[in-house]
């Protein structure tokens, strides 16, 4: 049985929580009114309103198709295990990736939902609500972005490879010299684009995405997307990216290609 089989029943499932995740976010996007709303968490991300009526409503649905999976939402927790229920089967989910964006009227905020089995991500979707455009990525499948397959394109060299990063502040004392480091080793550099960097690079506009201090409901879902186009995605060692034991400071770099991405790792080399 192939992965595509196997995961079809979770599969129509990820789509239907993309498709409820988005009736329920677009009605608050450039509403004046989200952003004077808005709250803020105990680390003074800010948290909406549509964040939290998604995720239940995400919670709600997985409940209901399979009461026996295990959740984690950034909004509800759930714990960062991912070794799930039955079946070792855990749902990943981020309403929305992006909230400041969101908030400030930019596009380029996304809802993140992967399955995780045993830990490992196996299934992800990155659904792009404003821009009308979805990633799904399933393991050992190839990547489809609105149905079609999509493929990452890398440079063959660091000097003409394009970086992205959603901000330059999400890195610390000790990690801002390691971004520093590839940044001034490639072409370009972009920021501001969340998820959607990477949904990016899976269909060959970027080479790069390197990134830190993310939590498992940010990667889970990218870790398909990227593998299935072909592209590369870990930690800043070279580790793969898993659910299980991972920390909310987790760094991820992400590449268009095996040999781009020794090239970026040699680069950020400590």
């Amino acid at each position: 049985m192939s992965a595509a089989q196997e995961y079809r029943p979770h599969l129509a499932l990820a789509h239907a929580l993309a498709d409820r995740a988005r009736e329920i976010v677009l009605p608050f996007f450039h509403a004046p009114q989200t952003r004077l709303s808005a709250g803020r968490k105990a680390d003074r991300s800010p948290v909406t309103q549509a964040d939290r009526q998604a995720e239940q409503a995400m919670r709600a649905m997985i409940a209901d198709a399979f009461p026996e999976h295990g959740v984690i939402g950034e909004e509800f927790g759930g714990g960062d295990s991912g070794n799930g229920g039955d079946g070792g089967l855990t749902w990943c989910i981020d309403p929305i990736d992006g909230t400041r964006a969101f908030l400030s009227g930019r596009p380029t905020f996304g809802t993140l939902i992967a399955l995780l089995q045993d830990g490992e991500p196996v299934l992800g979707i990155v659904d792009m609500p404003r821009l009308d455009e979805r990633w799904v990525g399933v393991a050992g499948e190839p990547t489809l972005r609105n149905g079609e397959p999509c493929r990452a394109l890398a440079a063959g060299a660091l000097a003409d490879a394009t970086l992205l990063c959603t901000s330059a502040e999400m890195f610390g004392a000790a990690e801002r010299p390691r971004f520093d480091a590839l940044r001034g080793r490639v072409a370009e550099a972009g920021f501001g684009t969340d998820c959607y960097g990477y949904a990016l690079l899976a269909s060959g506009f970027v080479d790069i995405v390197m990134e830190a201090g993310l939590a498992p409901y940010d990667f889970a879902a990218l870790v398909p997307v990227v593998e299935g186009a072909g592209g590369c995605i870990s930690d800043w060692s070279g580790a793969p990216l898993a659910v299980a034991g991972a920390q909310k400071n987790h760094t991820v770099l992400a590449c268009a290609g095996k040999e781009l991405h020794a090239l970026a790792l040699a680069a950020i080399a400590r």
